[in-house]
């Protein structure tokens, strides 16, 4: 590691701090003057040319360019003026023309400068020379215009003389602060060394009953005060030490043999609360199970529900037929039937026949729905999957679960005709779980309610579903712990706490996707699920 010397630290400290005070005062100070000499610069330029412009009008007035050029002449003798030049306003054109002009010695003529005259009647400095104008006027009317171009050299000079004495004052300042430096590192590093010296024979020697010496100076007095302070507690503390190990040295016997009997007892309750988890897990899957048998019982329910109802109708229908077709008979018989209820027995019988073909069909297509429903529930195989026909086929199945609909309505938005291979049956097993969450924990005590159910594709290869209603929302509480095992508010009321931690589960081990929860209390709750598919179509 690189040292360094706290002599020169002391020196570099003190010509640093002095040369930057020096620099930021000198800096300031040749700023100040050098500022100030170009305002009287600017201030003289704009004397100038206001007594020029005042003795031009009589020589504009008579055109006398001879008596101008001669009083021009006398600046000469002016070091900082480069060029003064004086126009005449034409009556017939209104335009300034080129009257007479003054050019320093050695240096050329400038063109006129007829487009920078009203911008330049304040003294504008440039990056060598200052330029300024004033109006020449007679009896209130411009009669013509004076233009003088001075030189900054002066200014340039006058800032190298300032900062050349800044230096030589500078030098000379830091020679003094450097020899005051001198005397006083003296004054400080000699009780220093002897500190230092002290200190390395206890570090070398383990010697901790030398002590320092006292010090004139109050700083070094007060360390060595709590430096031999330090030396006694350090010899105590050894004494103590020493006795401490020979204690020690004891108790590591004894604690060496409750170790060993302590490890055997926790490897025995290691082995027992192994067991436990084992068995947890087992309930734990078993009630996945029971919750996985409950949404099948959910939608026998509604086979049962729906079925019934065409069946019921093509049976009322068939017996009414049968009736008809009795007393036709009885008729037929006895040769009583007449054209007009020949015709209506067989309109009736049209009807009849009709409303028993619905309906039959309408028993087949719900026994082939939830013959699908049933194989998706069973299966964890991909299949080719149309959302708007899968989101049919998953009301039907929770319609014995469902509120009222008129009052309770789910609203399934699909961007286009979707049509993705992936896994129907975990698929259809989260979207029964949120629906029947919802119309039991959201919509709870309350007359009416909405569920939204969006499908989307993002990245060309993800299914993103969006699953809000406008419920009761969930506290912090829950919200935080909402996919664990057996959270539930419904606890007494035969809720078991596992619907949305069947939900994780499906969504993130069997769907390989994710699910992110948001929710605020009577505000409602939002699913977010997104998992991979393979995109068959997308009108």
């Amino acid at each position: 590691m690189h040292t360094i010397s706290l002599k020169r630290i002391l020196i570099y400290l003190v010509l640093l701090v002095t040369s930057f005070a020096l620099l930021i005062g000198f800096t300031i100070n040749i700023v100040s003057q050098v500022g100030q000499f170009e305002k009287s610069l600017q201030e003289q330029a704009l004397s100038y040319t206001r007594i020029i412009a005042s003795n031009a009008a009589r020589t504009i007035v008579f055109d006398d360019t001879v008596s101008e050029k001669q009083r021009l002449g006398t600046f000469q003798n002016t070091p900082f003026i480069e060029h003064i030049h004086v126009y005449k306003m034409d009556e017939a054109s209104g335009q300034l023309t080129f009257f007479s002009s003054y050019n320093k010695q050695g240096l050329a003529p400038i063109p006129a400068r007829f487009s920078k005259l009203e911008r330049l009647t304040s003294p504008t400095i440039n990056d060598s020379n200052i330029e300024v104008s004033q109006p020449v006027t007679l009896d209130g009317d411009v009669i013509g215009y004076v233009y003088l171009r001075g030189s900054l050299e002066q200014v340039r000079l006058f800032m190298w003389r300032s900062i050349a004495v800044a230096v030589v004052v500078a030098l000379v300042t830091l020679l003094a602060c450097w020899l005051a430096t001198l005397r006083l590192r003296k004054a400080i590093v000699q009780p220093l060394d002897s500190v230092v010296d002290v200190v390395s024979q206890v570090a070398r020697d383990k010697n901790y009953s030398l002590r320092l010496p006292s010090s004139q100076l109050a700083e070094f007095d007060t360390m060595a005060q709590a430096f031999n302070t330090m030396l006694d507690r350090v010899q105590q503390h050894i004494t103590r030490q020493r006795r401490a190990e020979e204690e020690a040295s004891q108790l590591n016997t004894q604690l060496e043999q409750q170790v060993t009997q302590r490890t055997q007892a926790l490897k025995e309750s290691n082995s027992e609360l192994l067991k436990t988890l084992e068995q947890l897990h087992q309930y734990q899957g078993q009630l996945v199970e029971s919750e996985k048998m409950a949404s099948l019982g959910d939608m026998v329910a509604g086979i049962a529900h729906e079925v019934n109802t065409p069946i019921g109708l093509s049976v009322t229908a068939s017996t009414l037929l049968q009736d008809k077709l009795a007393v036709m008979q009885e008729k037929f018989d006895a040769k009583r039937i007449s054209t007009s209820e020949f015709e209506r027995f067989l309109t009736d019988c049209d009807e009849n026949l009709q409303i028993i073909y619905r309906n039959l069909n309408r028993a087949a297509d719900l026994v082939t729905s939830f013959k699908q429903v049933a194989v998706d529930q069973s299966s964890e195989v991909d299949r080719d999957i149309e959302i708007n026909s899968f989101m049919n086929d998953v009301l039907m199945s929770v319609k014995p679960r469902r509120l009222n609909p008129e009052h309770f309505p789910i609203n399934v938005h699909c961007a286009g005709d979707i049509q993705v291979r992936a896994k129907a049956g975990p698929l259809n097993q989260i979207l029964m779980n949120l629906i029947i969450n919802s119309m039991v924990h959201a919509f709870e005590g309350r007359e009416k309610g909405q569920i939204d159910i969006s499908f989307q594709l993002v990245n060309d290869n993800e299914l993103e579903i969006i699953y809000t209603d406008n419920g009761q929302g969930v506290d912090a509480d829950i919200s935080r712990k909402i996919f664990d095992p057996f959270v539930t508010t419904k606890r007494g009321s035969g809720g078991s706490g596992l619907g949305l931690h069947l939900v994780y589960n499906l969504v993130t081990q069997v769907l390989g996707g994710n699910i992110h929860f948001f929710s605020e209390e009577n505000n409602g709750v939002e699913f977010i699920i997104r998992f991979p598919v393979t995109v068959l179509s997308n009108a």
